[in-house]
């Protein structure tokens, strides 16, 4: 019989991924877009208040790239860990970056309405929550190698945190809720009294204020249950 022929086929070349292509991806690009409309709005907000509607306007639009640069990774096969830090990044330097500006805008409410910074201390306490439950729940999770929004990342967290990253309408509404209290709260300061859009924004405000409620009630729990898996966690490392 004829000798055996070798195999002649070539296998498939393997495609290589560059850092400069992450950086990149169409995801990446809404997420850089997003920090440009998030600072645009708190340049305007600061340096040029009259201009209260086109930054606001900027600022939810920063809000909501984060509603469509999630799906087009996925879509596109571009998920990446870099997009995940830019996401997560931009959202908490956001919302934190708001609360600041209505602390310093409220200045004079709480003066004249309570003669104390309730307000003020609120906004900045509400910041503090924010950043600082998100934080932990990050380290946590990447201590013991999960994502932090996974289900086996948040097994033995508080149920209002499993609740919070496993029921998306949950998630959603939660996360609106807050984000447009905060921004309702800006709006007030610069709508007149007695006008219907006045009248709208206060409708809207009671309709996202248990959201925002909820949501803060989450992050306290998130970062209790946080701090308590590195606890279990160094504890589990010590006993071995």
């Amino acid at each position: 019989p004829p000798p055996p022929q070798a195999n002649t086929m070539k296998s498939p070349t393997k495609t290589t991924t560059t850092a400069g292509q992450v950086l990149l991806y169409v995801p990446n690009l809404i997420g850089y877009g997003r920090v440009i409309c998030t600072i645009g709005s708190f340049v305007l907000m600061t340096a040029s208040p009259s201009h209260w509607l086109l930054s606001i306007a900027l600022y939810i639009s920063s809000f909501v790239g984060d509603l469509f640069d999630g799906l087009i990774a996925r879509k596109l096969n571009q998920t990446s860990e870099f997009g995940g830090l830019l996401d997560m990044v931009t959202d908490r330097c956001s919302t934190m970056g708001l609360l600041f500006i209505l602390s310093a805008d409220y200045q004079d409410y709480d003066a004249r309405t309570f003669g104390f910074p309730v307000l003020r201390l609120t906004f900045l306490a509400l910041a503090l929550l924010d950043i600082s439950s998100h934080w932990c729940q990050m380290y946590s999770t990447c201590a013991l190698g999960q994502h932090h929004k996974s289900e086996d990342g948040n097994t033995g967290r508080h149920f209002l945190v499993r609740w919070f990253y496993k029921y998306y309408y949950f998630f959603g509404y939660l996360c609106c809720g807050a984000e447009f209290s905060y921004v309702c709260a800006y709006l007030l300061l610069h709508v007149e009294d007695g006008t219907m859009l006045r009248d709208a924004i206060v409708l809207f405000l009671c309709l996202c204020i248990p959201g925002c409620v909820m949501k803060q009630a989450v992050n306290v729990m998130q970062l209790s249950s946080a701090c308590y898996a590195v606890a279990k966690h160094d504890a589990d490392g010590k006993n071995k």
